[in-house]
């Protein structure tokens, strides 16, 4: 484990960079947007690759000897390996295809892992300027407040987020939407916001109760919220109840009062 100033030295780099990459988020927000697709729903846009560049380099003049995972590197140059050396994960946009749409739910996700465990999350929302952070050991904030997971423990009072995903088969959709209408019968309400990194957030600081996706990008949508959400007393697993695993595309998210009865109704629709 990393000594107490070495992991405020990483929170506020990841801060700056996330800030240097909220300023060019929020400038594209507003303009006409540049799209490539890649695939039907997924769109990458400029700002896309140019985020990632700056929060890189940021953190690169910093800590020259550590990893990097981003998403836009993988995608160009195949699955990088996680090690057990400090690796920084970056989402620089997550939520692009509400970034396209002018929808305000984007973020930037930036995640430290030391010996495979998410160790400091960092998820900046620039245009509602939100900016949550979680430091393992030290709790986790939005804009500088302490945050914590909401208390609910009935399944019925429960607000849960979940995503349709990017895929547009047959039995991918009709099994995506089955679990949701079996979940429906069970809790309050669904939302779908568009961005896994700020679903994460929103258990982290109670607006949502319950969080389950399969089939996400990669760890870059999950290495900082995971954090996060653990610092605000929330528990992260894999939604078949088993541990939660970095890299395997599956993630559930609650307070750890709800958990047992989550995991039951989603084992229920598997």
């Amino acid at each position: 484990m990393a000594g107490n100033d070495l992991l405020s030295g990483y929170l506020e780099a990841a801060i700056e960079a996330a800030q240097k990459a909220g300023e060019v988020i929020r400038k594209g927000f507003y303009q006409t947007k540049h799209v490539e697709h890649k695939g039907q729903v997924d769109l990458v846009t400029e700002t896309d690759k140019a985020c990632e560049d700056l929060i890189f380099n940021h953190l690169k003049q910093r800590y020259p000897t550590h990893k990097f995972i981003g998403e836009e590197t993988t995608a160009a140059c195949g699955i990088s390996e996680l090690t057990d050396e400090p690796t920084w994960i970056v989402d620089p946009l997550d939520g692009t295809t509400n970034f396209v749409h002018g929808f305000p739910f984007v973020c930037i996700s930036i995640g430290l892992t030391i010996g495979k465990v998410p160790t400091v999350g960092v998820v900046y929302n620039p245009i509602m300027e939100e900016l949550f952070t979680g430091v393992q050991g030290k709790g986790a904030f939005l804009n500088g407040n302490p945050i914590k997971v909401s208390s609910q423990s009935e399944l019925v009072k429960c607000l849960l987020a979940t995503e349709a995903g990017t895929k547009r088969d047959k039995a991918t959709l009709d099994a995506s939407t089955d679990r949701i209408k079996s979940l429906l019968f069970k809790v309050r309400s669904v939302r779908m916001c568009g961005s896994c990194a700020l679903n994460l957030c929103g258990i982290a600081c109670g607006r949502l109760d319950l969080f389950y996706e399969t089939g996400f990008g990669g760890p870059w949508d999950v290495a900082g919220g995971a954090v996060i959400v653990k610092e605000a007393g929330g528990l992260v697993y894999d939604p078949s109840g088993k541990d939660f695993d970095i890299t395997s595309q599956r993630v559930a998210a609650s307070n750890p009062l709800i958990k047992d009865a989550f995991v039951e109704v989603l084992q229920q629709t598997e």
